[in-house]
């Protein structure tokens, strides 16, 4: 685990003063940093909120709120800087390499596809808005979205991920961890090859049930 510095960790307190679910206070700091970097002008409160409405209207219980105080717009604004100097600073180590928001996720079977928040590089990162540390749900999100993304890479021979960054604003946290590492301490040591033939006999498995 580190931090980044010139980055203040969201107050607990400040969080809970608003009347929003945590859900939709933290979409709106991520649609805020993508714009900012995207290059494009700074974002209207009106336009963030719309965007962010959008993707938790995904969401059987989602409220979407009509109007947003200064207290939601304040702790969104703080986790946004907080995003965009993290990614800033990790985009800088990595030699300047390219920042990808909403890298593809391959689908497989069943397994519709999807999209994770950022890459830079090899690196897929993640972002946890939580108020507390890491835990293995984030971890298996992360490994099945490498397994992904190696089991499409066999058919089109595309560059997989070799690093995953778990990142935290709102804590100023993150933890960086080789997938390769992982990879073989949750699979008793099998090989990439052994665990996408496991889970493929899985997928196939279960369309055949179906």
């Amino acid at each position: 685990m580190f931090s980044f510095e010139g980055i203040r960790s969201i107050p607990d307190k400040a969080v809970e003063e608003s009347q929003l679910q945590k859900a939709m206070l933290f979409e709106l700091a991520m649609v805020r940093a993508e714009s900012i970097l995207s290059g494009r002008d700074e974002p209207s409160w009106d336009d963030c909120l719309r965007l962010a409405t959008e993707r938790q209207a995904r969401h059987y219980d989602a409220k979407i709120p009509e109007r947003l105080e200064k207290r939601d717009m304040d702790v969104a604004t703080h986790a946004a800087r907080n995003l965009i100097i993290m990614l800033t600073s990790v985009r800088r180590q990595a030699s300047g390499a390219e920042l990808e928001g909403s890298p593809v996720i391959p689908g497989l079977g069943w397994i519709a596809s999807g999209a994770g928040d950022f890459s830079i590089g090899n690196i897929l990162i993640e972002v946890k808005h939580t108020d507390r540390n890491f835990v293995s749900g984030d971890f298996r999100q992360v490994l099945m979205y490498w397994i992904l993304k190696y089991a499409a890479s066999i058919d089109n021979d595309a560059n997989v991920w070799s690093d995953f960054l778990l990142i935290n604003p709102r804590r100023n946290s993150a933890l960086l961890v080789n997938f390769d590492y992982i990879l073989r301490s949750a699979s008793a040591n099998l090989g990439r090859v052994e665990i996408f033939e496991l889970l493929r006999s899985i997928v196939g498995q279960d369309l055949d049930h179906r």
